[in-house]
């Protein structure tokens, strides 16, 4: 709501021109800036304290305060909560299942319902939706079968219809996800 307001991940990330050659560096991190992007701050009060390797957040467009963000460091992937605008942050939740890694090794991709601050899509091999601020997931599509949701989009006007990218193409849901369409009938 305010165009000043930005945020940003940033993570060090290196493929050499070697099979595996892939190199992840800790100086990572999510940032803000006040000021339309001039200046910036790293935002770390309630994040890991071991370098962050890589991180993807959302804002909720209901409530600017409400971020959402999953976070790696060199050992473990959880899903964090901030109430403030980024200031303070709290693990959301302790199931591990939504945070899991997209099948190549991705982080897992939060979407915010944009009525609803609370309802919040993680996108990954197995997608998660919570209700309740992140405490608690239901799983909402997913393997078996080779599913590798990347990205997910609620509709900010209908928010009953989804839509998720996959390595196959992308699937939609006019029902809050109680049923989708297949990848297989669109040219996607």
């Amino acid at each position: 709501k305010n165009p000043d307001i930005v945020y940003a991940t940033m993570w060090e990330q290196r493929q050499g021109p070697w099979e595996n050659g892939a190199w992840a560096g800790t100086n990572g991190g999510i940032f803000k800036s006040t000021n339309g992007g001039t200046t910036w701050r790293q935002l770390t009060n309630g994040l890991p304290t071991e370098g962050i390797v890589q991180a993807d957040i959302a804002v909720a467009p209901s409530d600017g305060n409400r971020i959402y963000a999953t976070v790696a460091n060199p050992t473990t992937v959880r899903i964090y909560r901030s109430d403030d605008a980024g200031e303070n942050w709290t693990q959301a939740t302790t199931d591990n299942r939504p945070a899991g890694r997209i099948g190549g090794g991705d982080l897992p991709v939060p979407a915010v319902n944009p009525k609803n601050k609370d309802a919040v899509i993680i996108a990954s091999t197995v997608s998660y939706r919570s209700e309740d601020g992140g405490r608690t997931w239901v799983a909402l599509r997913g393997a078996p079968g080779g599913d590798d949701y990347q990205r997910p989009w609620i509709n900010p006007d209908t928010p009953n219809i989804i839509a998720l990218a996959s390595d196959q193409g992308a699937i939609v849901s006019v029902n809050n996800g109680e049923t989708w369409s297949s990848w297989y009938n669109q040219a996607t």
